[in-house]
């Protein structure tokens, strides 16, 4: 369970997932939007995989284990798309994309085709709520200091005004250059930590 949380963060840690990431942390929600989405399509996929293990021939699981992946983000895009439409058409394209991301295809085939039904949820819990916190966090350095809100509530606007001034958003915090700004901060802070960590042994 902390393996996902911590030593093996798909974002921080893998690196992987990195270009929906960059393309849709441009605020809180979306970040949670696609968390949850792709938290979703682990939990499932991995369940149905898991179950299929022993009948799905080796030759073929990989085209095996895409078409299970793509069957439940249909289902997340759909869901989506009745439930939160502004969401939907706010996450666009990487929605479907899901399909393609390497964090989703690297626990069906590293985990969810070698353990139990139990253990390959657990994982698929793990990682995908890593990748969400992990969103959250980018999404919230990015909307921050490139528009001063967070979850649309203006706090760097208001702080601002209370000392008379105007705060100027970091446009490029919100743009292609922010989110890579951003993600390394992240990961150079969260590799500190776990220096200062060793250290302590």
């Amino acid at each position: 369970m902390v393996r996902g949380l911590w030593d093996e963060i798909p974002l921080f840690r893998l690196v992987l997932g990195t270009c929906a990431t960059l393309a849709v942390s441009t605020s809180v929600v979306n970040g949670v939007g696609m968390g949850v989405a792709t938290t979703f399509v682990l939990i499932a996929s991995n369940i149905l995989i898991s179950l299929l293990r022993k009948i799905i021939p080796d030759a073929v699981r990989i085209p095996a284990f895409i078409i299970v992946i793509a069957t439940f983000v249909t289902v997340a895009d759909l869901a989506m798309a009745a439930f939160t439409p502004a969401l939907h058409h706010a996450l666009g394209i990487f929605i479907p994309l899901i399909v393609v991301n390497c964090i989703i295809l690297a626990r069906a085939e590293a985990f969810a085709s070698k353990y139990n039904t139990i253990r390959s949820a657990v994982d698929g819990f793990s990682m995908g709520l890593g990748f969400t916190i992990a969103l959250v966090l980018l999404g919230t350095v990015r909307e921050i200091l490139g528009a001063g809100t967070w979850f649309d509530i203006p706090i760097l606007t208001k702080v601002w005004a209370m000392f008379g001034y105007e705060y100027q958003p970091m446009i490029v915090m919100i743009l292609p250059p922010g989110a890579f700004i951003g993600l390394g901060l992240l990961v150079a802070i969260r590799n500190k930590i776990d220096e200062v960590r060793e250290k302590k042994g």
